[in-house]
């Protein structure tokens, strides 16, 4: 199902949409995912199979806890990317219904189309998360996954997530940065791109080194994202947004503490070299390694760390009855 009357994706801005785009977090966040939606899922290793699905449905019942709202006949995706999240709930089992909805045009567009793929019941909008574009009372559920941080007043986002939900409807976002989290993992990030675009300039790596406008595209990419991500979150501060708009039961937990430190320098380190260099040995080691990690943190580290030291963060509620 395609999205009516909304804006027609642009992957191509110009330098001037670009420039202005800075002084502009809503444009800036159409124009970056717009260009990077047709490879969005490619880049952040995004799968529609038992692995994402095990992923999602792990971290909605990890936040949600016993819910026993489950199937959902309805539930709407908040800034849904590609369709990540609901996608991959629907295929759980979580979701019956799902709708999409984005500020980028293109990963409306691209959402829609994974939809239909796999054969799932989706409708999709473009649309602003301070100004929702459905009536009150219209879904049992509403998700997310990285994209709080996206929006320029959240708390009026949680407001209008209340208002669009059914009394006693339930909302889950997940995958949002701390300020710890975002802190270490910008660094390590930083640290592993200047040394592996510089080691890579040595003849003997020069093979592992991507092309120079491959890499200038990415360092103008990296800029614009320093627009479009504009929150980090102290998960205590969340909690109280989402108190403070209307919602009750409120509760966030965090995730990724070992699993980000070596995270974050392999993502990197994939961005910054020759793709067809990316093995499946090399893949299946990096995604074998994440899982052991976020294992130890599940296991151990989250019992003893502060849960403002992890990188991820995810908050559940309920719209009062």
């Amino acid at each position: 199902m395609t999205q009516v009357n909304d804006p027609a994706p642009n992957p191509h801005a110009t330098a001037e949409e670009v420039k202005a785009a800075f002084g502009d977090p809503k444009l800036a966040n159409v124009l970056y995912h717009d260009w990077e939606a047709g490879t969005y899922d490619e880049k952040w290793s995004i799968s529609y199979d038992e692995r994402c699905i095990s992923y999602a449905t792990d971290v909605f019942n990890a936040v949600a806890g016993d819910d026993d709202g489950q199937p959902y006949p309805t539930a709407m995706e908040l800034g849904s990317g590609t369709g990540f999240f609901l996608l991959n709930l629907m295929q759980g089992g979580v979701i019956k219904k799902g709708s999409v909805t984005d500020l980028s045009p293109g990963m409306v567009q691209v959402a829609l189309r994974n939809a239909e793929n796999l054969g799932l019941d989706v409708d999709g909008r473009v649309a602003d998360a301070e100004r929702i574009p459905y009536e009150d009372n219209s879904f049992d559920l509403v998700v997310g996954h990285a994209v709080l941080h996206h929006i320029p007043d959240v708390r009026a986002a949680f407001a209008e997530v209340l208002r669009v939900l059914k009394p006693g409807g339930r909302f889950v976002f997940a995958g949002e940065p701390t300020k710890v989290g975002d802190l270490y993992a910008r660094k390590l990030g930083q640290f592993t791109w200047f040394l592996t675009t510089n080691l890579t300039k040595l003849p003997v790596l020069n093979g592992w080194r991507r092309p120079q406008e491959e890499l200038d595209e990415s360092s103008r990419a990296a800029a614009l994202e320093a627009v479009v991500d504009i929150h980090t979150f102290d998960p205590s501060d969340l909690e109280s947004m989402a108190r403070g708009a209307g919602a009750q039961d409120v509760r966030a937990v965090t995730e990724e503490f070992a699993a980000a430190l070596a995270g974050w320098p392999i993502r990197t380190f994939e961005a910054a070299v020759p793709q067809e260099k990316l093995t499946l040995r090399w893949r299946l080691f990096a995604y074998r390694l994440w899982l052991r990690l976020s294992a130890l943190d599940k296991k151990l580290l989250a019992k003893v760390l502060p849960r403002e030291l992890f990188y991820n963060v995810m908050i559940t509620g309920t719209k009062r009855s």
